[in-house]
């Protein structure tokens, strides 16, 4: 995921509203705006142990009193626009009452075609006295007993006429269980309308129409009741919900390499019909990313995107382009701001110039949350947003598929920088006899040299050599191993750099006192 700027490689290039406008604003600096924050090529050994954000974005804060003026003037304007228009039952289209009337009227016409038009004439005419009459017969001897019932039928019509006109007022109005309804005074009102302003740069008039225009869309999609829908395709492989970042945004990835796999590439676009199942599983994945928001001031309110575009169909599939496209347009014009950050890793070359040919497209503030790495830095990009044991290890990271291994009582992540041409040890201690020692180890970086062994403390005792030495290199992944020991000891992990330049070894364990695993 907004979305806003969303979830994979078209969002680059799909242009979002008025691009006629943001082209010409963006001639005079299309270099500029076509840049789009990299990660360095350079060997940066810092250590990622707090988020470091963007310089040329920052999350906004939902607080009412974090506000600039203008902006507290938007969102009190908004809210009224929005009340008046629910009140006054004019947040959706009136349409559908209309195509009811012409469908009555077409029915009326076709029971009646083999009536002549002085027929219906002369209906009409006697239709009109008998009203007359019964008008006259009312004024002249009506007393104050049917005065009542008048009013009651009165009372039954104006109902009637709501109910035929599609006029009910409805003050439950929602989105994403939030009431839009401002004075209902619910809690996260304001932060959803936010969204909405900042999305339209606090211009409330473009904001309201973008919000009707999302719930008209969301009514005629039923995309209220879409996690209850069996959409028909699994596409867990592409597209899935994991864990969180180190501000609590909970994190969507999207994996367009799958679709280099022929059988699924039609499963997903090969017809019109599949292209719709694949639109409606990726709203359903938005849907439930949104379930795990907080949409309160203060609370967690947005995902991050992470697209890997490694082995990922070129721009040239037509139906993958068609499909992106829809996708992409639906999202971020339904979603706005809902995306915090969106991370493209594993960027092949075409990349850069689709991205420099259209860049002009997208709005600063959507290129503002883009952050791109190459292959090689696809781990260090991400620890700088996401902790390790929250990154999946097919990313550099710990995180496993149903793995309880380890959890928060162990405690975290811990960091080793190797200097260049020597080498250190982790230590882990074996205190009781019969326990099992369990950790896991990623290097950053280039080769390695590696080896694992259980050191005896008892002097007579010989060391037992547990994985022999060998070179390692960020490819290969973190490596997880176990250790049971039958005396007291340490198991030492020693890591040799004989590079020019530094080396970050990221590592944890754990101690197990049961014998199994």
């Amino acid at each position: 995921m907004t979305v806003e700027e969303t979830q994979v490689v078209a969002e680059v290039v799909v242009p979002q509203e008025e691009p006629k406008k943001v082209v010409e604003e963006s001639k005079r600096d299309i270099q500029e705006d076509c840049q789009v924050k990299q990660v360095e090529d350079d060997d940066d050994d810092s250590k990622p142990k707090t988020v470091q954000k963007s310089s040329s974005y920052k999350e906004e804060s939902n607080f009412l009193s974090d506000l600039k003026e203008f902006e507290k003037k938007a969102l009190n304007e908004f809210k009224s626009k929005i009340e008046e228009a629910i009140l006054g039952n004019n947040l959706f289209k009136k349409e559908e009452p209309k195509k009811k009337e012409k469908e009555s009227e077409g029915k009326e016409k076709s029971v009646n075609k083999e009536e002549t038009q002085k027929e219906k004439q002369e209906i009409e005419g006697e239709e009109s006295e008998k009203q007359v009459q019964e008008e006259a017969e009312k004024n002249e001897g009506g007393d104050e007993k049917e005065n009542p019932m008048q009013e009651c039928e009165e009372e039954k019509k104006t109902e009637v006429a709501v109910e035929e006109n599609g006029e009910g007022i409805d003050k439950d109005v929602s989105i994403w269980g939030i009431p839009l309804l401002p004075s209902k005074g619910a809690e996260g009102t304001d932060v959803v309308l936010l969204k909405f302003l900042r999305a339209r740069e606090f211009k409330v008039n473009d904001a309201f129409e973008m919000l009707r225009k999302t719930l008209q869309w969301r009514k005629e999609s039923n995309i209220d009741s879409i996690l209850d829908d069996d959409v028909g395709v699994d596409l867990s492989s592409a597209f899935y919900m994991n864990g969180i970042d180190r501000e609590g945004h909970p994190v969507c990835y999207n994996n367009y390499g799958v679709f280099g796999n022929e059988e699924l590439y039609n499963k997903a676009f090969g017809t019109e019909e599949n292209r719709k199942q694949f639109l409606r599983w990726r709203f359903q994945l938005m849907e439930k990313g949104i379930r795990k928001l907080d949409l309160k001031p203060g609370g967690v309110t947005s995902l991050l995107q992470i697209s890997d575009l490694k082995n990922s169909p070129s721009p040239s599939k037509k139906d993958l382009r068609v499909a992106m496209k829809q996708a992409v347009g639906l999202l971020q014009d339904n979603y706005p701001e809902l995306v915090a950050r969106n991370i493209f890793i594993n960027v092949p070359f075409w990349y850069y110039a689709l991205n420099a040919l259209l860049s002009p497209f997208l709005t600063q503030r959507s290129k503002s949350k883009f952050v791109v790495a190459r292959p090689a830095k696809v781990t260090d990009t991400l620890l700088k947003y996401i902790p390790a044991e929250e990154i999946p290890v097919q990313y550099g990271g710990f995180k496993r598929e149903n793995d309880f291994e380890f959890s928060n009582e162990d405690g975290g992540v811990s960091e080793l920088v190797i200097k260049a041409g020597s080498s250190e040890t982790i230590e882990i201690p074996a205190v009781e006899v019969g326990a099992t020692l369990l950790w896991d180890l990623a290097v950053l970086g280039w080769e390695v040299n590696y080896k694992e062994e259980f050191v005896p403390s008892d002097d007579g005792s010989y060391t037992i050599i547990i994985s022999k030495g060998k070179k390692m290199s960020s490819s290969e992944g973190p490596i997880r191993n176990i250790f049971r020991n039958n005396e007291l000891g340490k198991v030492v992990l020693t890591i040799e750099n004989s590079s020019s330049k530094r080396r970050r070894v990221l590592y944890r364990y754990k101690t197990k006192k049961s014998a199994s695993i």
